[in-house]
């Protein structure tokens, strides 16, 4: 992905029954990683870092209820085709380096390694090498 050591991620997720993901969950997610701030966008729940987005519920009408991530422009193709099911575009979002993400059909652990690879590509150099150093 982005960023080296990066490739499991590690971010821990309390027990909360059921295996579908939601807003809930993506707070749980992000709100644990370093610099992370909860904040809105176009009226909807989003998470930055640095004052940039990174996690947020998409306020596109063709994409409702739909999670939009950061992603590596040449990953975006890619994460589509392999999670047909879970991960799509539309021509609002095409062009732009953002996944969009149905949570509930994402696993809980799917979703992490998308969140936190969002936080990857849009944090501070300095809180992800932090980051990244203090790996297992």
């Amino acid at each position: 992905m982005a960023h080296p050591g990066a490739e499991t991620p590690r971010l821990g997720l309390r027990a909360r029954g059921g295996a579908v993901s939601d807003w809930e969950t993506v707070r749980e997610l992000a709100g644990g990683l370093p610099g992370a701030e909860e904040s809105t966008t176009y009226g909807q729940p989003a998470f930055k870092v640095g004052g940039k987005l990174f996690a947020w519920m998409s306020p596109s009408r063709d994409a409702a209820g739909a999670l939009a991530l950061c992603v590596d422009p040449d990953e975006k193709a890619l994460l589509i085709e392999s999670r047909t099911d879970r991960c799509f575009s539309t021509p609002h979002y095409e062009g732009h380096p953002i996944l969009l993400v149905r949570m509930d059909r994402m696993e809980p652990h799917e979703l992490a390694e998308l969140v936190e690879d969002a936080w990857l590509l849009r944090a501070p150099k300095r809180l992800v090498d932090g980051y990244l150093e203090s790996a297992p």
